[in-house]
Formats: C-alpha cells, sequence, structure tokens
C-alpha cells in the first residue's frame, strides 16, 4: 500500500507546525497546503479551519503535525503528537525533519493506536542516497510548486462534473490547491491570532504593495474617465466633420496617434476588471506599453533641451533644406541635357524643367521666410515628447512630409502628365482597331471610324508616343525620389507601430512566469448540461480516396453510420409482389 503526500517546497524549512490540508476522496493521497506554526489555540485553530471552509467550499482539515526542531523547542515532536487526540482523524501524519538534512521522516497513527497510546512507525525515510522500504506501507513524497499550481489555470475550476473528477487523483489535487485561495490570502497583511506559512507568505511585502496599487487603481480609473468622456464628445462634434478637418484627422500622423491614445486610455480607465484571463493580458500590455513609451519620450525630452541640441538643430535644418534644393536644381539641370545620353523631347524638357525649378525656388523662399521661427516650432514640438515616444516620432512623420511637399508636389505633376500619355495612347490605340470604349455599358465595342477622323488620331498618336519618353523619365526619377521619402516615413510609422503593439508584459510573463499563460482549453471546458460531448466518426470505407466535394455529407446532423445505412437501402433492389 503506497501512501502519496503532495507536500509544498515553500514549507520545507517552516517552523514546527500542524499541517492544513485535504485527505483526497477515493485515492490513499493528501494534499499539503500549510503549515500553522506554534504558538496557537486549538480552538482557534478550528475556527480557522471552519471559515476557509466556508470560503473555498474544501472539506479541509488538519492532517497532523511538522515538526523541525530549533535549540529552543525541546520536545516539540511529543506535544504535537499529543495534539492528535483533539483533531480526530482516521490517520495522523507526523513529519519531521532535522536542520541540514534533506530526508523526511513521517510516522502514522491511526485512531486506534492513539487510544491505546501506541506508536508504530510504518513510513520509510527519504535520505539522500534514496528510500527505505517499510514492511506493511510505503510513503511518497510528492513536491510541488505551490504558486505555480495556484496560479496556472490548467486545472477546471468550473467543471462540477464531480464522477470525472473522483477518477483523477491528480485533478483533484489541482482543484484543491486552486480552491483554497482564501487560505493564501487571509493572512497577507496581518497574521492574527494564527501565523501560518505558504507560498503567499514567502512575498509579503510584495502582496501589499500590488494590493494598494489594485486599490489605488479604481479612484485613479474613475478619475480618468471623466476628461475621457469629455475628450471624446468633444472629438465627436459636427465641426471635425467638414471637409479640411477631416481630411487633416485621417492625413496626419500625429492625429492618428491621438486617436489610438485615446483608444488607450479609454480600456484603461475602465473601471471594470477583466472577464478573462486574454482581457486581463491584453490590458496589461496596453498600461505597459503606454509607460513605456513615455518613458522614451521623456528620455528624448531630457536630451533636446539639454546642452541646447534644439537650437542645434534648428541652424542645421535651413542648410539642409538648401542642400536638398541645389541637389535638386542639379538633377533638374541634368534632365534638361542629355540624361544617360538619351535623345529627349527638346522643347517639351524645357518646359518641364523650367516649372518644377519655379517650384524649387518658391520652396525655397517659402523656408527662408519660416527660418526665424524653426527654432521656435522645433521647442515646442519637442514638448509632444512628454506624451511620449509615438507623439514625436508621429510629428516628426508629418514635419518630413512638410518639408518635402515639393518632392510630392513633382511626383504628383508627373504622375498625372504619365497617365495622361498613357491614356491618350491607349484610347488612339483602340481607334487604329477599330474600336471604341462604351462608357454606358463599361466594355469595348467595334466602332467604324472616317478618313478625318483616322487621320487626326495618327498624328496625336505620333506626337504622344514620341513625348511620352521625356515624360516617363521625368516619372521615374520624381517616383524615385517620392519612395525615399515614403521609406522614411515607413520606417517611422513602423516604429510607432511597434511601440503601440509590442506585447511587452506578456513577454515578461512568458520568460518570468509561464505558468500564468496557460490556460484551459475551450474544447475542455463545460458546454452545457444540453449539450453532449464531441465525438470523433470516421469516414466508411466507401467514401475513402475520394475527392473532398464527393466526401462531404449533405446532411451533417445525421451520423454517418445512419447515412450508410440509408445509402446502402437505396442501392440494394427492392422485393416486388408477383
Amino acid at each position: 500500500m503506497v501512501l502519496k503526500i503532495f507536500f509544498p517546497q515553500c514549507c520545507n524549512l517552516a517552523d514546527s507546525g500542524l499541517l492544513v490540508g485535504r485527505w483526497i476522496p477515493g485515492h490513499d493521497s493528501a494534499v499539503v497546503l500549510a503549515v500553522i506554526h506554534y504558538p496557537f489555540i486549538p480552538a482557534q485553530v478550528k475556527q480557522y479551519i471552519q471559515q476557509i471552509q466556508r470560503q473555498s467550499g474544501e472539506e479541509l482539515a488538519v492532517l497532523g503535525s511538522w515538526s523541525l526542531p530549533k535549540e529552543s523547542q525541546e520536545g516539540m515532536e511529543s506535544f504535537l503528537r499529543d495534539l492528535s487526540t483533539i483533531f480526530p482523524q482516521e490517520r495522523w501524519l507526523q513529519i519531521s525533519r532535522k536542520m541540514g538534512k534533506m530526508g523526511f521522516t513521517c510516522q502514522i497513527l491511526s485512531r486506534s493506536q492513539r487510544a491505546a497510546g501506541e506508536e508504530r512507525e510504518k513510513q520509510s525515510r527519504s535520505e539522500e542516497d534514496g528510500e527505505e522500504e517499510e514492511e506493511k506501507e510505503k510513503v511518497v513524497f510528492v513536491h510541488y510548486d505551490q504558486k505555480k499550481v495556484m496560479l496556472s489555470r490548467l486545472h477546471p475550476v468550473h467543471m462540477e462534473d464531480t464522477q470525472t473528477a473522483a477518477a483523477s487523483e491528480l485533478r483533484q489535487v489541482f482543484q484543491t490547491v486552486a480552491r483554497s485561495q482564501p487560505l493564501f490570502l487571509l493572512d497577507r497583511y496581518d497574521d492574527g491570532p494564527l501565523r501560518s506559512t505558504h507560498w503567499q507568505t514567502e512575498g509579503r511585502e510584495g502582496s501589499i504593495l500590488v494590493e494598494l496599487l489594485k486599490r489605488a487603481s479604481v479612484p485613479l480609473c474613475l478619475l480618468l474617465s471623466w476628461p475621457m468622456s469629455i475628450w471624446t464628445r468633444f472629438c465627436r462634434l459636427r465641426i471635425f466633420r467638414i471637409f479640411p478637418l477631416s481630411v487633416l484627422s485621417s492625413k496626419l500622423s500625429t492625429c492618428i496617434q491621438l486617436s489610438h491614445r485615446s483608444e488607450h486610455m479609454r480600456s484603461i480607465s475602465a473601471p471594470g476588471a477583466a472577464s478573462s484571463h486574454i482581457e486581463f493580458t491584453r490590458k496589461a500590455n496596453t498600461v505597459v506599453s503606454v509607460l513605456v513609451d513615455v518613458a522614451l519620450g521623456i528620455l528624448l525630452m531630457t536630451w533636446l533641451y539639454r546642452d541646447e541640441h534644439v537650437a542645434t538643430l534648428a541652424s542645421a535644418l535651413v542648410p539642409a533644406a538648401d542642400r536638398v534644393a541645389t541637389e535638386l536644381e542639379q538633377l533638374l539641370q541634368w534632365l534638361m541635357g542629355a540624361p544617360a545620353g538619351l535623345k529627349m523631347n527638346r522643347a517639351l524638357d524645357q518646359v518641364l524643367g523650367r516649372f518644377f525649378l519655379y517650384h524649387i525656388h518658391l520652396w525655397i523662399s517659402y523656408i527662408h521666410l519660416l527660418s526665424p521661427s524653426v527654432e521656435q516650432i522645433l521647442w515646442y514640438g519637442g514638448l509632444s515628447a512628454g506624451l511620449g515616444l509615438t507623439f514625436a516620432l508621429s510629428l516628426l512623420s508629418d514635419m518630413v512630409a512638410l518639408l518635402t511637399f515639393h518632392i510630392y508636389c513633382f511626383y504628383v505633376y508627373g504622375a498625372r502628365l504619365y497617365c495622361m500619355k498613357v491614356y491618350g495612347l491607349s484610347s488612339l490605340w483602340r481607334l487604329f482597331r477599330g474600336k471604341k470604349w462604351n462608357v454606358l455599358r463599361q466594355r469595348v465595342d467595334s466602332c467604324s471610324y472616317d478618313l478625318d477622323q483616322l487621320f487626326i488620331g495618327m498624328l496625336l498618336f505620333t506626337i504622344l508616343l514620341f513625348l511620352l519618353p521625356t515624360t516617363a523619365l521625368y516619372y521615374l526619377v520624381f517616383t524615385l525620389l517620392r519612395l525615399v521619402v515614403v521609406l522614411f516615413q515607413g520606417v517611422l510609422h513602423l516604429s510607432v507601430d511597434f511601440i503601440n503593439s509590442f506585447p511587452l508584459f506578456a513577454l515578461g510573463q512568458r520568460i518570468c512566469q509561464p505558468y500564468r499563460l496557460a490556460d484551459q482549453p475551450s474544447e475542455l471546458q463545460r458546454r452545457g448540461p444540453d449539450v453532449p460531448d464531441p465525438r470523433l466518426q470516421l469516414l466508411p470505407q466507401r467514401l475513402v480516396g475520394r475527392a473532398g466535394q464527393k466526401a462531404v455529407c449533405r446532411r451533417a446532423g445525421v451520423s454517418m453510420e445512419t447515412q450508410e445505412l440509408q445509402s446502402r437501402l437505396r442501392t440494394e433492389p427492392r422485393a416486388t409482389g408477383c
């Protein structure tokens, strides 16, 4: 006969006292949950256990005694042995350990032995070299991490199927530890009349801080929800739906990030507790990402406003704009000549080059007009980093878009001109083939043209065809310039999205406390009294090897055996009377 004792690792060095736990019904095993230390009053211990039973619903009891003798506690083992008459149990576990040794010594006293005053040693000692076996009964100690078992969600706590629970010993162990949460959380702050040892007592100071943060988060969330409701009503005003404001709010990266941060703050300031573990993880990820974002933004602010870095950036911005304008002018001069030895249309090349040079001169004059206020713009723009690094990156993206607005205009002009040329060539090509585009029916139809129409179409097609290389070259160059700007802004947007959506809390929990991420699969949860358990049915042999579309049953609610029987009855010849 083997007796299993599930002993928590946190109680290996606990002071001498009583073992509180539960005998698992249907199995010869016991679960130890805590150790109540000496000194104590037996009546207070009974009252304490009854209180835990009412709160947890588990049949807890005093399993026996735990003895770890010290210098000032002589005769503690005999005193604890005498307490077995006060707490009536079928079997009384008397576990002892000596300081400096790894093994345990366990004695099991039955009720008859305690009444007669006899003691019999029925258990083996687990020493460093192994386990010794007794003739009648063998004891196996199973050390478990009480914190991981308590905080993990592998145990089916919400299951009420007692028959299945009785058939699984390990399942009852998980349920007992999980439902005994009041025992672990009752003495987090004040020992009271009884002092006990379990996993929560190891981090008592940390649990006090966590509980204080939890209690302080409720009024803080209520305080945040009030300004967030005002901000939501302000954003829903009709004035923001007017054409210029609606376009700016949808195009500017700062406005988009502001809307994202508003959603984050609304989810954080919700006073209700998370209904599921997934929702709690998502909310915690949002809180941690916001805190990290603000911390990085504050670091950026300290760098900007230290040693006059803002003035340095402002003084370097205007020369950089002049350098970019000079490079663009040289690029346009190169395009107006013979770029890469290509023969371009002289007239169109000169017109396009002068047009874009005029835009560059306008832009440079605009930059020099704003140069006195560039430092103030950067100084006030740097304050946005106090809201987070993402706001500073979004503002930088918008500033890059404004500073390179002339490149965007060049790209739009070149793209429109190129599209017009391509569209005109495709229309004239359909004219040579005797086709035309039917606008009403959205298709190409046949059409007969006269000689004048064909002559004019041929002239226009020839002109557009010879002007296409010049237009395509300008379009290609300005598309590449626009692509460089878009790539830089894309890096900024990726950084913002990475900071907003990186699951830092879940990653840290995965590294430090992976047992908290364990969750019961949805398929194992109870589906209700009226819903039967899912059963796996194999396909009949006549469907094996057929195509997937032919093997799909038309009536999914009928079992495969019933469908096979019906098909067999349909195929068999019926007996007809003569």
